[in-house]
C-alpha cells in the first residue's frame, strides 16, 4: 500500500470529481494515474497561495478501487453523468468523463479543460492522455472549502505530507518511516464519521 500526496490548486470538482458516489480522478496528476495501484491512497492537500490561504488543510482523499482506461470509463454506465454539460449546473460542468478515441485519435468534450469556445484544447489533451487511466474510488472523503488541518504529528513522519508549491510526494508502504505515516493517516482518515462528499469545492466560494 502506497500513499500519494499533492496540491490541488484549483479546487473546482473537475480534479479529483467527487460526484455521484464516486471519486475519480481521471485528468491532471498523469505520473499519480499512472503510478497509483488499487489498494493506494490519493491525498490532496490545500493550496498555501495567497490567493487561495487553504496551505495544511486536507481537500480530499480517495483509495484507489478501480482503474479504467479512458475508453472504458467513457462507456461505463456507472459515469455517464460524469460526461459534462458545459451549460448546467455547476456539478454538471464539472464533469470529468470528457475522453474517447475516434478514427482520428483523441476526441474531447466540451469541459473544463476545453478552449473557451468549446474545442478541443490540445496541450490538455496531449497531457491527460499521456496516461491512459483513470483512478476510481468508492472510499473516499472530500472537504472541499471546508478541510480540517492535517494533524502535526502527521506532517513530522519524515517528508511532509502537505507541500508550499506546486509537488507531489510518495509514500512507500515498504519503507518503515512511511508505512508509519500511511498507517497514522489511515486512523485519521478513520476517525471521521461522515465520508463521501462533505461539502463543496473551494471555488464555488460564494456557494453556501
Amino acid at each position: 500500500m502506497n500513499l500519494y500526496s499533492y496540491v490541488v490548486r484549483y479546487d473546482s470538482g473537475f480534479a479529483p470529481n467527487p460526484f455521484h458516489g464516486f471519486c475519480t480522478l481521471a485528468t491532471c496528476k498523469p505520473r499519480i494515474r499512472k503510478s497509483a495501484q488499487i489498494g493506494d491512497w490519493i491525498v490532496g492537500v490545500g493550496s498555501a497561495c495567497k490567493s487561495v490561504n487553504q496551505g495544511g488543510r486536507i481537500v480530499y482523499a480517495m483509495k484507489v478501487s478501480e482503474t479504467l482506461s479512458f475508453n472504458e470509463y467513457f462507456s461505463d454506465k456507472r459515469f455517464q453523468l460524469k460526461k459534462p454539460i458545459i451549460n448546467g449546473s455547476r456539478k454538471q460542468a464539472r464533469g470529468d468523463n470528457i475522453y474517447n478515441t475516434a478514427s482520428k485519435g483523441w476526441t474531447q468534450l466540451d469541459s473544463f479543460h476545453s478552449n473557451d469556445d468549446g474545442s478541443a484544447n490540445s496541450d490538455h489533451i496531449n497531457r491527460d492522455t499521456n496516461t491512459n487511466r483513470v483512478l476510481i474510488s468508492e472510499e473516499f472523503i472530500y472537504f472541499g472549502k471546508d478541510g480540517p488541518f492535517i494533524p502535526e504529528e502527521l506532517e513530522s513522519c519524515g517528508k511532509p505530507l502537505c507541500h508550499k508549491g506546486i509537488s507531489e510526494s510518495k509514500f512507500s508502504g515498504e519503507n518503515p518511516t512511511d508505512r508509519a505515516m500511511i498507517m497514522g493517516f489511515i486512523e485519521w482518515y478513520d476517525s471521521f464519521e461522515e465520508k463521501g462528499f462533505i461539502s463543496h469545492p473551494f471555488d464555488w466560494s460564494d456557494t453556501q
